[in-house]
């Protein structure tokens, strides 16, 4: 019998985003076969935007069936720091 074991992943960033600090939420996502973030944020109203990384290449990008407000879609490249860093750092 094989045991196998997943590490969870999630972590909590402060990034910078339309101008203030805004904290994203990061969340792997375990037993698929892609790697995979969600993502979570509140906007100013302080309504929940959820949406989803995936990673393409060499790097995380946004893969969400909704649509995202500008200012998430414009500092993808943060976030994929942020991903990068945290998986090299646990």
């Amino acid at each position: 019998m094989i045991i196998q074991f997943n590490r969870n992943i999630q972590f909590t960033k402060l990034i910078k985003a339309e101008g203030r600090l805004r904290e994203f939420n990061f969340r792997k996502v375990n037993g698929l076969h892609e790697e995979l973030f969600t993502v979570d944020v509140s906007d100013d109203r302080g309504n929940r935007i959820m949406f989803k990384m995936r990673k393409e290449g060499n790097e995380w990008l946004i893969n969400s069936e909704q649509s995202i407000p500008d200012w998430i879609r414009n500092n993808s490249s943060r976030y994929n720091e942020a991903i990068e860093e945290e998986l090299r750092t646990s």
